[in-house]
């Protein structure tokens, strides 16, 4: 069992043993820690503070702890219910809150959650931020308001419908134009918020929508990550279906995966890369992605006359660096979409609405679209961390064998060679080693992905 603190909130496996796993105590002194830096930045008022949650099986008790917590700090909580990450994102901008709490751990399993944290923009705390909040909650020496001074559930909404008008308002959203093209398509939604949310913009959007896994139960129907192991029953869906597409995000609906019409994966990597090749030929720019993202879209973006820029792995890494570029699109290959004319926060709404209305222009199949990109392959590969390893050690080395190759060391080491490249970091949500590695050949990725794994495993002793 584990529980993992960051500067982006904490998250661990729910049940066992307090300060080990993510117990009730640790979900009260967490979010007590970041009651308290809000009541530090809010003084002249009672702050706000926007709640919502995916629909895994535990995001009811963890959302009640949280706002009970957070009433009995003095603060109104704005209880968004059922909601998205970017639709908590958005909630916190439009409602004017002082900041906001996802319950979601994302694209990890059922028996995972987490606390997210955002700032009064409705983005992730910075790197600052986050510390000051894991010392408020490790230092847990808070007083606490009387009877009278207690917050209260000012406001019980959901925000779904409000997200999606906000979406299809987008001068880029072109609903009308998908609606002539009379798609079919098939949603995965593993049994979570985006099987509320997805249909009903497709609807909007004039298609006709095959549901599968969109109850939202929380009883995942399989391993929430959105990758191809994972797909082979919405990938078998859209064929049996005859669907023009298939469309699958994570249980709270931040990552954004598509399946062809012939059942094939469009390419995790490629959602970002075909809104950017869209967005950019209607309004040229600045592109952003992370270091663990494909090659094609640094190509599409010069194709469009824009220059690319890499970040360092996190949605708040890569926000900071498309502020600083002024990028218009941006985000991050695992299928994470930040489009700024709506808000800054990885949103799987917009890069649908987005998606479709340049598939529909195009009047290409999925497979005939994907044939238009850079064609590069990943591989990622993983190695679970254990206490005696000493990754900074390992890394530093990899460095000096590596040191007449071109490196980038801003998070974790990448090693670009000319025809492909090699990134290693250690993950920020789970206790493991990324290795991810592309190429223009899917054999030469997965070769230099498990031999940079095996050097690892050397490099530690295992």
């Amino acid at each position: 069992m584990t529980l993992i603190k960051s500067i982006s909130g904490i998250r661990g496996t729910v049940g066992g043993r307090a300060g080990e796993n993510l117990t009730p105590p640790d979900i009260v002194r967490f979010a007590s820690g970041y009651a308290q830096w809000i009541l530090r930045r809010v003084k002249d008022r009672r702050p706000l503070v926007a709640v919502g949650r995916d629909a895994r099986l535990s995001g009811e008790m963890v959302c009640g702890l949280v706002q009970g917590t957070l009433t009995g700090c003095g603060i109104d909580v704005i209880d968004l219910g059922l909601c998205t990450t970017p639709g908590v994102e958005l909630a916190v901008q439009v409602r004017g809150a002082d900041g906001g709490i996802i319950v979601t751990a994302s694209h990890n399993p059922r028996q995972w959650n987490a606390l997210k944290l955002l700032n009064e923009a409705g983005e992730f705390l910075s790197n600052g931020e986050g510390r000051e909040v894991l010392r408020l909650a490790d230092g847990g020496d808070f007083e606490f308001p009387g009877v009278d001074a207690l917050g209260s559930v000012v406001e019980c909404v959901s925000f779904g419908d409000e997200h999606i008008d906000r979406v299809l308002a987008l001068p880029l959203v072109d609903a009308e134009a998908v609606r002539r093209r009379h798609f079919r398509v098939t949603v995965d939604a593993v049994n979570s918020v985006g099987g509320i949310v997805i249909p009903r913009l497709l609807e909007r959007m004039g298609v006709e929508v095959e549901r599968l896994n969109c109850e939202p139960t929380g009883d995942f129907a399989h391993n929430p990550e959105p990758i191809a192991e994972n797909l082979t029953q919405v990938m078998e869906a859209v064929r049996r279906n005859r669907s023009d597409l298939g469309i699958v995000v994570d249980p709270d609906v931040d990552r954004l995966a598509f399946v062809c019409e012939n059942g094939e994966l469009f390419g995790e990597e490629y959602t970002l890369v075909a809104v950017a090749d869209y967005v950019l030929s209607a309004a040229p720019g600045n592109t952003v992605s992370n270091l663990s993202s494909t090659r094609a879209l640094r190509e599409v973006t010069e194709r469009h006359g824009g220059s690319y820029s890499a970040a360092a792995v996190g949605e708040v890494n890569v926000v900071a660096e498309m502020k600083r570029t002024g990028a218009v699109i941006g985000g991050e290959g695992n299928g994470g979409v930040i489009y700024p004319a709506l808000h800054y926060g990885r949103d799987a709404l917009v890069g649908v609405a987005l998606f479709l209305t340049h598939l529909a222009g195009s009047g290409l199949s999925m497979t005939e679209l994907r044939s238009r990109y850079p064609q590069y392959c990943m591989a990622k590969n993983k190695i679970a961390l254990t206490p005696e390893m000493d990754v900074r050690k390992i890394l530093d080395a990899m460095k000096d064998i590596y040191r007449n190759e071109r490196i980038t060391d801003i998070d974790g080491v990448k090693i670009d060679f000319a025809d492909g490249w090699v990134h290693m970091r250690s993950s920020n949500t789970e206790p493991i080693i990324r290795i991810y590695s592309e190429s223009r050949d899917g054999r030469q990725a997965e070769e230099l992905a498990e031999r940079f794994a095996g050097e690892i495993r050397k490099l530690a002793g295992l």
